[in-house]
Protein backbone atom coordinates (compact mmCIF):
# COMPACT_ATOMS: atom_id res chain seq x y z
CA UNK A 1 0.00 0.00 0.00
CA UNK A 2 1.43 3.85 -0.88
CA UNK A 3 2.47 5.43 2.34
CA UNK A 4 2.97 9.02 3.18
CA UNK A 5 6.43 10.12 5.29
CA UNK A 6 4.78 11.35 8.61
CA UNK A 7 6.08 9.91 11.80
CA UNK A 8 3.19 8.73 13.62
CA UNK A 9 2.53 5.06 14.48
CA UNK A 10 -0.90 5.52 16.86
CA UNK A 11 -4.19 7.40 16.25
CA UNK A 12 -5.61 10.05 18.73
CA UNK A 13 -9.47 9.84 18.66
CA UNK A 14 -9.76 12.91 16.43
CA UNK A 15 -7.79 10.92 13.50
CA UNK A 16 -11.09 9.67 12.58
CA UNK A 17 -14.07 11.74 13.61
CA UNK A 18 -17.25 9.63 13.52
CA UNK A 19 -20.80 11.42 13.67
CA UNK A 20 -24.52 9.56 13.46
CA UNK A 21 -26.85 12.23 12.27
CA UNK A 22 -31.04 12.24 13.01
CA UNK A 23 -31.70 11.38 9.87
CA UNK A 24 -29.49 8.20 9.81
CA UNK A 25 -26.94 9.34 8.00
CA UNK A 26 -23.26 8.58 9.37
CA UNK A 27 -19.89 10.21 8.37
CA UNK A 28 -16.78 8.52 8.97
CA UNK A 29 -13.87 11.03 8.31
CA UNK A 30 -10.19 10.63 8.34
CA UNK A 31 -9.13 13.33 9.96
CA UNK A 32 -4.91 13.83 9.52
CA UNK A 33 -4.81 16.55 7.10
CA UNK A 34 -1.37 17.58 7.90
CA UNK A 35 -0.55 13.85 6.44
CA UNK A 36 -2.66 14.14 3.88
CA UNK A 37 -5.09 11.64 5.83
CA UNK A 38 -2.22 8.89 5.97
CA UNK A 39 -3.83 5.74 7.79
CA UNK A 40 -2.69 4.49 11.24
CA UNK A 41 -2.88 1.16 12.00
CA UNK A 42 -5.44 2.48 15.36
CA UNK A 43 -7.13 4.41 12.52
CA UNK A 44 -8.33 1.55 9.98
CA UNK A 45 -9.15 -0.67 13.42
CA UNK A 46 -11.38 2.22 14.63
CA UNK A 47 -12.84 2.34 11.09
CA UNK A 48 -13.35 -1.77 10.80
CA UNK A 49 -14.93 -0.87 14.27
CA UNK A 50 -17.73 1.58 13.16
CA UNK A 51 -18.63 -0.69 10.28
CA UNK A 52 -19.13 -3.56 12.23
CA UNK A 53 -21.06 -1.71 14.80
CA UNK A 54 -23.55 -0.72 12.02
CA UNK A 55 -26.72 -3.33 12.94
CA UNK A 56 -29.52 -3.62 10.15
CA UNK A 57 -32.44 -1.94 10.73
CA UNK A 58 -30.61 0.01 13.11
CA UNK A 59 -30.25 3.89 13.44
CA UNK A 60 -27.63 3.92 10.66
CA UNK A 61 -28.78 3.81 7.00
CA UNK A 62 -25.89 5.10 5.03
CA UNK A 63 -22.34 5.20 5.76
CA UNK A 64 -19.97 8.29 4.13
CA UNK A 65 -16.14 7.62 3.89
CA UNK A 66 -14.46 10.68 3.07
CA UNK A 67 -11.40 12.52 4.31
CA UNK A 68 -10.80 15.79 6.33
CA UNK A 69 -9.96 19.04 3.61
CA UNK A 70 -9.92 19.07 -0.30
CA UNK A 71 -6.30 17.68 -1.01
CA UNK A 72 -6.88 13.84 -0.25
CA UNK A 73 -8.93 11.06 0.89
CA UNK A 74 -5.68 9.11 1.99
CA UNK A 75 -2.63 8.81 0.55
CA UNK A 76 -2.32 5.57 1.82
CA UNK A 77 -0.83 3.63 5.40
CA UNK A 78 1.68 6.01 7.46
CA UNK A 79 4.97 4.66 6.51
CA UNK A 80 5.72 4.31 10.61
CA UNK A 81 3.97 1.33 10.57
CA UNK A 82 6.55 -0.66 8.62
CA UNK A 83 9.65 0.48 10.14
CA UNK A 84 9.92 -2.74 12.64
CA UNK A 85 8.79 -4.71 9.41
CA UNK A 86 11.64 -7.55 9.30
CA UNK A 87 9.92 -11.11 9.19
CA UNK A 88 7.59 -12.96 6.78
CA UNK A 89 5.11 -13.10 9.87
CA UNK A 90 4.68 -9.33 10.17
CA UNK A 91 4.13 -9.31 6.10
CA UNK A 92 1.49 -11.72 6.35
CA UNK A 93 0.20 -10.54 9.41
CA UNK A 94 -0.25 -6.74 7.75
CA UNK A 95 -1.52 -8.00 4.87
CA UNK A 96 -4.07 -9.89 6.45
CA UNK A 97 -5.25 -7.42 9.42
CA UNK A 98 -5.85 -5.33 6.08
CA UNK A 99 -8.21 -8.01 4.73
CA UNK A 100 -10.17 -7.81 7.74
CA UNK A 101 -10.74 -4.09 7.46
CA UNK A 102 -11.78 -4.38 4.11
CA UNK A 103 -13.67 -7.08 4.67
CA UNK A 104 -16.00 -5.15 7.59
CA UNK A 105 -16.29 -2.41 4.81
CA UNK A 106 -17.85 -4.66 2.63
CA UNK A 107 -19.81 -6.36 4.87
CA UNK A 108 -21.49 -3.24 6.38
CA UNK A 109 -25.04 -4.00 5.91
CA UNK A 110 -26.18 -0.55 4.64
CA UNK A 111 -24.87 1.75 1.36
CA UNK A 112 -21.55 3.10 1.87
CA UNK A 113 -20.40 6.21 -0.41
CA UNK A 114 -16.77 7.60 -0.55
CA UNK A 115 -16.41 10.90 -1.24
CA UNK A 116 -13.57 11.55 -2.60
CA UNK A 117 -11.51 14.37 -3.09
CA UNK A 118 -7.72 14.69 -4.46
CA UNK A 119 -5.54 11.84 -3.49
CA UNK A 120 -6.66 8.52 -3.01
CA UNK A 121 -3.89 6.00 -2.84
CA UNK A 122 -2.49 3.04 -1.46
CA UNK A 123 -4.68 1.97 1.97
CA UNK A 124 -7.36 4.99 1.04
CA UNK A 125 -7.63 3.43 -2.34
CA UNK A 126 -8.09 -0.29 -1.43
CA UNK A 127 -11.14 1.89 1.11
CA UNK A 128 -12.53 3.25 -1.57
CA UNK A 129 -12.53 0.47 -3.76
CA UNK A 130 -14.85 -1.27 -0.93
CA UNK A 131 -17.42 1.27 -0.49
CA UNK A 132 -20.68 0.76 -2.68
CA UNK A 133 -20.36 3.91 -4.39
CA UNK A 134 -17.67 6.82 -5.10
CA UNK A 135 -18.00 10.10 -5.49
CA UNK A 136 -14.67 12.83 -6.71
CA UNK A 137 -13.81 15.69 -7.31
CA UNK A 138 -11.93 16.74 -10.89
CA UNK A 139 -9.05 16.59 -9.28
CA UNK A 140 -8.84 13.50 -7.55
CA UNK A 141 -5.96 10.64 -8.18
CA UNK A 142 -6.56 7.21 -7.98
CA UNK A 143 -4.29 3.92 -7.30
CA UNK A 144 -1.41 2.25 -5.97
CA UNK A 145 1.77 3.60 -7.09
CA UNK A 146 3.82 0.98 -4.93
CA UNK A 147 5.96 -0.24 -8.18
CA UNK A 148 7.45 2.78 -7.95
CA UNK A 149 7.84 3.53 -3.57
CA UNK A 150 8.23 1.25 -1.38
CA UNK A 151 8.53 -2.09 -3.40
CA UNK A 152 5.68 -4.04 -1.38
CA UNK A 153 2.64 -5.62 -2.95
CA UNK A 154 -0.95 -5.94 -2.78
CA UNK A 155 -2.51 -9.60 -1.63
CA UNK A 156 -4.79 -11.43 -3.52
CA UNK A 157 -7.80 -10.52 -2.37
CA UNK A 158 -7.30 -7.29 -2.58
CA UNK A 159 -5.66 -7.42 -6.16
CA UNK A 160 -9.82 -9.65 -6.78
CA UNK A 161 -11.30 -6.26 -5.14
CA UNK A 162 -9.34 -3.90 -7.66
CA UNK A 163 -9.65 -6.79 -10.82
CA UNK A 164 -13.34 -6.82 -10.35
CA UNK A 165 -13.71 -2.64 -9.97
CA UNK A 166 -11.65 -1.50 -13.05
CA UNK A 167 -10.95 -4.79 -14.73
CA UNK A 168 -7.73 -7.62 -14.63
CA UNK A 169 -6.16 -5.73 -17.54
CA UNK A 170 -6.30 -1.85 -15.77
CA UNK A 171 -5.45 -3.51 -12.49
CA UNK A 172 -2.26 -5.08 -14.06
CA UNK A 173 -1.63 -2.00 -16.07
CA UNK A 174 -1.98 1.02 -13.38
CA UNK A 175 0.44 -1.62 -11.03
CA UNK A 176 3.05 -2.11 -13.49
CA UNK A 177 3.37 1.42 -14.41
CA UNK A 178 2.81 3.07 -11.12
CA UNK A 179 -0.07 5.73 -13.04
CA UNK A 180 -2.69 7.19 -11.05
CA UNK A 181 -6.38 7.08 -12.72
CA UNK A 182 -7.14 10.90 -13.30
CA UNK A 183 -10.86 12.10 -13.04
CA UNK A 184 -12.00 11.64 -16.33
CA UNK A 185 -10.68 8.06 -16.67
CA UNK A 186 -12.50 7.04 -13.37
CA UNK A 187 -15.54 8.21 -14.37
CA UNK A 188 -15.63 6.59 -18.23
CA UNK A 189 -14.61 3.26 -16.48
CA UNK A 190 -17.40 3.37 -13.88
CA UNK A 191 -14.56 3.57 -11.11
CA UNK A 192 -16.84 6.80 -10.09
CA UNK A 193 -20.24 7.66 -10.05
CA UNK A 194 -20.12 11.26 -10.61
CA UNK A 195 -17.63 14.22 -10.97
CA UNK A 196 -18.09 17.72 -8.89
CA UNK A 197 -15.95 20.31 -9.59
CA UNK A 198 -14.34 21.06 -5.66
CA UNK A 199 -14.69 19.50 -2.23
CA UNK A 200 -18.04 21.66 -1.32
CA UNK A 201 -19.74 20.19 -4.42
CA UNK A 202 -18.44 17.09 -3.17
CA UNK A 203 -20.22 17.00 0.21
CA UNK A 204 -23.24 18.78 -0.97
CA UNK A 205 -24.01 16.01 -3.70
CA UNK A 206 -22.87 13.18 -1.45
CA UNK A 207 -25.38 14.10 1.69
CA UNK A 208 -28.14 14.56 -1.27
CA UNK A 209 -27.48 10.88 -2.26
CA UNK A 210 -26.94 9.83 1.29
CA UNK A 211 -30.71 11.13 1.59
CA UNK A 212 -32.21 9.24 -1.39
CA UNK A 213 -30.74 6.25 -0.50
CA UNK A 214 -32.52 6.42 3.21
CA UNK A 215 -35.72 7.25 1.31
CA UNK A 216 -35.23 3.59 -0.36
CA UNK A 217 -36.30 0.07 1.11
CA UNK A 218 -33.76 -1.20 3.54
CA UNK A 219 -34.28 -4.91 2.83
CA UNK A 220 -33.56 -4.21 -1.22
CA UNK A 221 -30.10 -2.41 -0.53
CA UNK A 222 -28.96 -4.86 2.29
CA UNK A 223 -30.21 -7.88 -0.10
CA UNK A 224 -28.63 -6.58 -2.96
CA UNK A 225 -25.26 -5.18 -1.38
CA UNK A 226 -25.29 -8.81 0.13
CA UNK A 227 -25.66 -10.91 -3.09
CA UNK A 228 -22.84 -8.69 -4.84
CA UNK A 229 -20.47 -9.27 -1.80
CA UNK A 230 -21.17 -13.05 -2.36
CA UNK A 231 -20.69 -12.77 -6.30
CA UNK A 232 -17.00 -11.99 -5.67
CA UNK A 233 -16.36 -14.90 -2.93
CA UNK A 234 -16.17 -18.29 -4.75
CA UNK A 235 -17.22 -19.72 -1.31
CA UNK A 236 -20.61 -17.71 -0.91
CA UNK A 237 -21.48 -17.78 -4.83
CA UNK A 238 -24.72 -18.34 -5.77
CA UNK A 239 -26.02 -18.44 -2.10
CA UNK A 240 -28.94 -16.68 -2.25
CA UNK A 241 -32.07 -18.17 -1.09
CA UNK A 242 -31.67 -16.37 2.56
CA UNK A 243 -31.62 -12.64 0.72
CA UNK A 244 -34.30 -13.63 -1.43
CA UNK A 245 -36.77 -15.33 1.37
CA UNK A 246 -35.73 -11.86 3.60
CA UNK A 247 -37.20 -9.44 1.38
CA UNK A 248 -40.25 -11.50 -0.44
CA UNK A 249 -41.58 -12.21 3.20
CA UNK A 250 -41.20 -9.10 4.81
CA UNK A 251 -43.76 -6.65 5.96
CA UNK A 252 -41.57 -4.03 3.59
CA UNK A 253 -42.88 -6.08 0.46
CA UNK A 254 -46.42 -6.42 1.68
CA UNK A 255 -45.76 -2.55 2.29
CA UNK A 256 -44.40 -1.78 -1.23
CA UNK A 257 -46.94 -3.56 -2.95
CA UNK A 258 -49.86 -1.58 -1.00
CA UNK A 259 -48.81 1.41 -1.34
CA UNK A 260 -47.82 1.28 -5.01
CA UNK A 261 -51.73 0.05 -5.64
CA UNK A 262 -52.62 3.05 -3.30
CA UNK A 263 -50.41 5.36 -5.13
CA UNK A 264 -49.01 6.18 -2.33
CA UNK A 265 -45.24 6.37 -0.77
CA UNK A 266 -44.32 3.76 1.02
CA UNK A 267 -43.63 3.81 4.57
CA UNK A 268 -40.24 1.46 5.07
CA UNK A 269 -39.31 -0.30 8.43
CA UNK A 270 -36.49 -2.46 7.34
CA UNK A 271 -38.47 -5.40 8.47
Amino acid sequence: MTTTHEDRSTATDDDLLYDVGADGIAVATLNRPQARNALTFAMYERLAEICRAIEPGGPVKVLIVTGAGAKAFAAGTDISAFRDFHTREQAVAYEAKMDGVLSSIEATPVPTIAAIAGACTGGGAAIAACCDIRLATRDMRFGFPIARTLGNCLSMSNLARLAALIGPARTREILFTARLIAADEALATGLVSELLDDHPALMTRTMALARQLTEHAPLTLRATKEAMRRLQSQELAGRDEDLIALCYTSADFREGMDAFLAKRPPAWKGR
